[in-house]
C-alpha cells in the first residue's frame, strides 16, 4: 500500500537533516516516527482498556487494595524479605 504524506517545508527540512545526521533516508525516519507513535498510542490505548476493565471490575465486586499494601508490596521485591503478593479484599 503506497500511502503520501504532505508536511510543510519547514518539518521536511528538519527530516533531511536528521536523516543526514543519522546517515538514512529520510523516508526510513519518518516511517520510523510512524512506527513508534503507532505503538505508543497502542500502548497507551491497551492501558486505558485494562484501567477501565479494572475500574468495572472494582465497581462490581468493591475487591481493591489500598495504596499503601500495593507500596510495602513492591518495597519488598527484590530483597530477602519479599513478601507475596497480598490478597485483595472487600
Amino acid at each position: 500500500m503506497a500511502t503520501s504524506l504532505k508536511i510543510d517545508d519547514e518539518l521536511k527540512g528538519r527530516v533531511q537533516q536528521l536523516a543526514a545526521l543519522r546517515d538514512r533516508s529520510p523516508h526510513w525516519i519518518m516511517r520510523e516516527a510512524i512506527k513508534q507513535y503507532v505503538e505508543h498510542e497502542e500502548a497507551r490505548e491497551s492501558f486505558r482498556a485494562e484501567a477501565m476493565a479494572s475500574w468495572t471490575a472494582y465497581r462490581e465486586t468493591g475487591r481493591h487494595l489500598t495504596g499503601a499494601e500495593v507500596s510495602g508490596w513492591l518495597n519488598d521485591w527484590g530483597s530477602e524479605g519479599e513478601t507475596e503478593r497480598p490478597e485483595c479484599h472487600d
